[in-house]
């Protein structure tokens, strides 16, 4: 088969996956996402910068460019059982396909470790933390340290923060070296992506403005479509799982995310 016919039939049941995010209203069976790994083969080789987030509706792969730090810290927001979870591990199964560890590496905090177990043998994992362990603010310590000695490297380290609600449990340096973190770690090569539940967000306060990257999972409550100015994103037709949105420029780019596989 042609590199031409396997993209066709990937994008053949996005089609159908499409069809059914337009009329979520209606329980019908979710076709199979095409895997990580299927994905990344047809799009071939990408730019050694480039961290993946998912698939545009168009078909091209949305992208972060690690060596530009415009874009900030990144915030998922959705609703419970959204994917926002799933969106942090297909950013982390894609850095082990798309990037050594001398370039790029990655640590978790979450409340629920067990929950990334399936990543203890990625390369390039610094580790697992749980934010209620002391080994969490040893490792922002430690990336705060790292991110103001680094003048030169081209190495990325990435924090991913599974439920960043939690912030409330770290001790008071390790809150300041996280907003020091979110302030200049990009322009240090040290990038925090952190997922919220949507119902949590009044609880976060001057924390939401060191974020003007968004990305959206599904939201179905109307006042929480409105406080978030998201009524043109249409966030309650996303389809809970796999479907996310974020700005681009005046528009909304709507995108997907594979199969682990």
């Amino acid at each position: 088969m042609t590199e031409l016919n396997r993209y066709a039939l990937l994008m053949e049941a996005y089609a159908e996956l499409k069809t059914e995010i337009e009329s979520a209203h209606q329980a019908k069976p979710i076709p199979t996402l095409p895997s990580l790994s299927e994905v990344l083969d047809e799009f071939g080789p990408m730019p050694e910068e480039a961290l993946f987030l998912g698939v545009a509706s168009d078909g091209l792969p949305v992208l972060l460019n690690l060596h530009d730090p415009h874009p900030g810290p990144l915030l998922i927001i959705g609703d419970a059982g959204t994917g926002k979870t799933s969106l942090l591990k297909i950013v982390a199964h894609a850095i082990q396909r798309m990037h050594k560890p001398q370039n790029v590496q990655f640590g978790v905090i979450t409340n629920y470790p067990d929950e990334w177990s399936e990543l203890e043998k990625n390369p390039n994992l610094v580790g697992i933390f749980p934010v209620y362990h002391k080994s969490a603010e040893d490792f922002i310590l430690s990336l705060a340290s790292w991110a103001h000695g680094n003048k030169s490297s081209k190495q990325s380290v990435l924090l991913l923060f599974d439920g960043f609600d939690s912030v409330s449990k770290l001790d008071f340096e390790a809150k300041q070296n996280l907003r020091w973190l979110l302030l200049r770690g990009p322009s240090r090569r040290v990038w925090s992506l952190l997922t919220l539940n949507a119902q949590r967000l009044n609880e976060l306060g001057q924390w939401l403005d060191f974020f003007r990257t968004r990305i959206f999972g599904r939201i179905e409550p109307k006042e929480t479509i409105r406080s978030l100015k998201l009524e043109q994103a249409n966030p309650q037709t996303l389809h809970a799982g796999f479907e996310f949105t974020l700005r681009e420029g005046s528009a909304w780019l709507r995108f997907w995310i594979p199969s682990p596989g």
